[in-house]
Parts: structure tokens; sequence; C-alpha cells
């Protein structure tokens, strides 16, 4: 399946200049959204314990590939959405700091946990991500897109962590 035939480019958006990626036509397709999960379920990551996706596009993702693992789902937010003791990471982003949270007691020492996002750009969302399952003791399996966009060189910023990404854009 072409799965850029799902994509919308929205020229200016969310600024001058940027020429977006849109995914909702993807979000509305069943046969487009199951052949994203089935592969990323495909991947051979090792062992997973668990699935962790980034706020809010990457729930869209993660949550489906966990149900399809077989594996629990941990949601990484925005500050202040989760009811429970979290641990915070901080990053920089082109346009200036956002930060990020997971509950202290989702990911146990030792766990494998592949981290879903919708989007690779500079990659700060998604270290910060992995931080943040490093800190509850976890490993990061690997870092797994629907889009990477090459050109930011996201990638780098994630040092050795496995990178998968469906579309690569140069």
């Amino acid at each position: 399946m072409d799965l850029n035939r799902y994509l919308r480019d929205v020229p200016d958006f969310p600024k001058p200049g940027i020429l977006f990626k849109d995914i909702t036509p993807l979000l509305a397709s069943p046969p487009a959204m199951t052949h994203v999960i089935e592969r990323f379920a495909a991947i051979d990551w090792g062992r997973v314990d668990k699935v962790a996706a980034i706020e809010s596009r990457g729930f869209l993702f993660g949550a489906p590939l966990a149900m399809k693992l077989g594996k629990g789902f941990v949601p990484i937010r925005k500050p202040g959405k989760l009811p429970w003791k979290t641990n915070r990471v901080e990053y920089v982003l082109e346009y200036g700091t956002d930060a990020v949270e997971i509950h202290q007691d989702a990911i146990a020492r030792g766990e494998r946990v592949v981290v879903v996002d919708d989007l690779l750009a500079t990659g700060g969302t998604m270290a910060a991500a992995a931080q943040l399952v490093e800190s509850c003791g976890g490993q990061v399996a690997g870092c797994a897109f629907v889009i990477d966009l090459a050109f930011l060189g996201g990638r780098k910023r994630l040092g050795s962590h496995r990178v998968e990404a469906l579309l690569r854009f140069e």
C-alpha cells in the first residue's frame, strides 16, 4: 500500500514556510490504518514489554500497536495531564521549550519499550520520551514513526536509539 496517497500537504501551516504533512486522510482510512499497525507490528523489535506513545497523535498509533502486540500501553503526556506521581523531562523546540511526563510506575525496571509518534521532525520530543522511559528504569527497544522528515535531522538527536519510519522525506 502506498501510504503517500493518504497524506495531505498543507502549505504554510502552522506558520509561513512550513509544509505540514497532514495524516488526517490516513486516519480516515481503515485499510491504511490497519496497514500502518501491521507494518509496525511486523518489525522485529526483540523482546517488547510495553508500547509508549506521545500525546496526542502518537496515541492514535501506539494504542492499536500495543493491542496488536498484546502489550500494555503507556501514555506520555504534556505536563499536568497525568493524575499520579510523574517524571518530567523538558526539552528545546525550534521555537521555545516544552515538557513531557510519564507516571513513575508506568514502566518496570528492565522492561523494553517501543515508543511511538506520528512524525519525526527535529527529534526533541522523542528524545525526551526516551529519557522518560529510561528514568523509570526501562530500555528503549526502538522509536517508531509513520513519517520521518529526514531533512530536519531528528535521527541524530536520538543517538543510538533504533529508529523505524514507514515514510521518509529527504
